[in-house]
Order: structure tokens, then sequence, then C-alpha cells
């Protein structure tokens, strides 16, 4: 799949959970450039007059350390320092903590296509935000074939063969009142070295295959607090046919991982035969990870109490065997 483009545009509009509160005010004819990687720059060297290295092609961020010193400038000065800052090629420049840029500057920012944004956000919580979202726009992505539920805050992506239940899973799932995120095809994105994020495609977001219905909406059907538009995934579960032959895990004392560009992601192989509950599995196999996340292994732990339970029973028997008293 081809890299995602992130133009100015984009951060000015839908951001998923994030709000930058942003508010264009100067350079609307900029807002089609694009935004080439997460790096911002500080242009407050730049604008005493230091311009070697000057990152004129990143996002400029204008915190209260820089108005301050262009608060202090002449208005001769001030001319001199946006003349000679517009003569680069800037990408786009933001304003936090509410501060409105003065009218050379709005002025000079109009002339040359620059987009100026201002938002009420302090300085370094605007640009960990921002971060945040173009990181995730640029990250390493991968297509693959499964539903992707949230169940219990845990995000668990069902694999399988197609026609094994996934989807009818996920409806299930949906009726006890957890949430879908994507279905038939799901876009993971490796946002750092142990944390992948699973979301829908735009086009088919929110609905749901089920054969024999059709293509249902459940943002539609169920309302809006059914779905969610990407989750992290915790878990994953695969759906199989139950096979006679194969030896499943009873005690569940091992830990399995699936591997997803390079991120080891815990794993559970769920059998499907007519009498068994899958929701209800999957249910509990979301809390199940949600303990051990807590550090609290259940399988291990009665492991280690019949362990120990052997032992006392090893020291206290005399080596005649139990008779009935």
């Amino acid at each position: 799949m081809a890299q995602k483009k992130l133009y100015i545009k984009d951060i000015l509009r839908e951001t998923g959970n994030i709000d930058l509160q942003l508010e264009l005010v100067a350079g609307e004819k900029g807002l089609s450039r694009e935004i080439p990687g997460s790096e911002m720059n500080r242009p407050g060297l730049t604008l005493a007059g230091f311009y070697d290295f000057f990152a004129y092609d990143r996002i400029q961020i204008f915190g209260l350390g820089e108005t301050a010193y262009l608060d202090k400038l002449t208005a001769e000065k001030k001319n001199e320092v946006y003349n000679t800052f517009f003569s680069f090629d800037i990408l786009c420049c933001v304003f936090t903590h509410e501060v409105m840029p003065d009218d050379s500057f709005l002025r000079i920012a109009d002339e040359k296509g620059v987009p100026v944004m201002v938002t009420r956000h302090r300085t370094t919580r605007f640009i960990s935000l921002l971060t945040h979202i173009i990181e995730e726009v640029f990250a390493p992505m991968v297509s693959m074939h499964g539903t992707l539920v949230e169940v219990y805050g845990i995000g668990v992506l069902l694999i399988g063969k197609s026609g094994v239940g996934k989807s009818e899973t996920a409806l299930e799932l949906i009726e006890r009142n957890h949430r879908l995120v994507a279905d038939d095809v799901v876009e993971i994105r490796k946002i750092d070295e142990s944390l992948l994020m699973g979301s829908g495609s735009e086009i088919v977001r929110h609905h749901l295959e089920i054969r024999g219905l059709g293509i249902i909406n459940v943002k539609e059907l169920y309302g809006i607090g059914a779905v969610r538009n990407r989750k992290r995934i915790e878990l994953v579960a695969r759906l199989e046919e139950w096979d006679a032959a194969k030896s499943y895990d009873r005690l569940g004392i091992d830990e399995h991982y699936y591997t997803i560009m390079e991120i080891n992601v815990p794993y559970i192989t769920v059998p499907v035969r007519p009498g068994r509950n899958i929701p209800i599995i999957i249910e509990t196999a979301a809390l199940n990870q949600r303990l051990k996340k807590m550090g609290i292994y259940s399988a291990q732990e009665l492991d280690e109490r019949i362990q120990e339970w052997i032992k006392i029973q090893g020291q206290t028997d005399d080596g005649k065997g139990y008779t009935d008293q």
C-alpha cells in the first residue's frame, strides 16, 4: 500500500480522538501544502538572526518565548525580521497559548500563502498531540484479513479462515455492549516498538458483513457507542474449526504470541464447534488479558498452588498410604 500523505488542511479537520483546537487566521492559499514528517521547529534562534541550519520546511511553533521576543522589537526591526523569515519557503506557523500574531505577520503570511494557525494548547502539549497524529499517519502499516473488536477495553483481533464465524462473533459481542473497530480488512500501524494500532478502511468503516444477511451499518443500527475508529491490538484470537485430532491448550500456562511487524502480541486459538459460545470465550480471554497486564496469571498461580500442595503432601506422607478413619 502506498504511503499515506498528510496536508496542512488535514490537521485542521478530523484528527481522530485528538482535538488540536486549531483556528486558521491567515494563509488559506497554502492549506494544500504537504507535511513531510513529524519533526517541528521552534524558530527562536532564527528570529534572533541565526539562520544556519534553519529547518524552514517543518511546522514552525511559536510559543510564549518566541512571541515575547517579537513583542519587544520595534516596528522597524519587526518588519525586518518578518521579511527575512518569510524569504524562506515556510511550511506553516502555529501560535500556541491562544496568542494572536500581529497584523504585519498575518499580512506577509497571506501574501506568501503560508498558513498561520492559533491553538489554545500549551506549547509542549500541542507539540506532543501533533507529533502523535503525524507519526501515526507515517507509521509502517500492513493490512490483515480479520475483525477487530474492543472487549472490556482490550483490542482483540479475530483471525481465521473465511466463513469460520469472525463477523458473527463480533456481532454477538456488539449485542453484549462491546465495540466494533474494523471488519474484513484491518489496517494495522506500528506506532512504536511496542504498540500496534488497528483501524478500518475509511470506505467500509463501521460496517459488518453477515452471511445470509449482507452488509449492516453497525453505527446506524446500534448507535455511536457500538463503534470506535481505532484501537490498540493487545490480543490475537484465531478461530478455527474443531479438529478432534489436534491437541488444544487446556491449561494456559505457556504464553503464545502472534508476530505482527516484529511485535509479539499475546495469542490464543479458539476451536469452533456447535455448542461452544465463542463470544463468551472471547470476553473471558479479554478479561484474562487484563489480569495479566496487572501481573495476575491465573493458570500459573493455580499450577504453583498445586505444586505446593504436592510438596506438602509429600512431607506429611509416612509412606504407608492413607486409610479411612
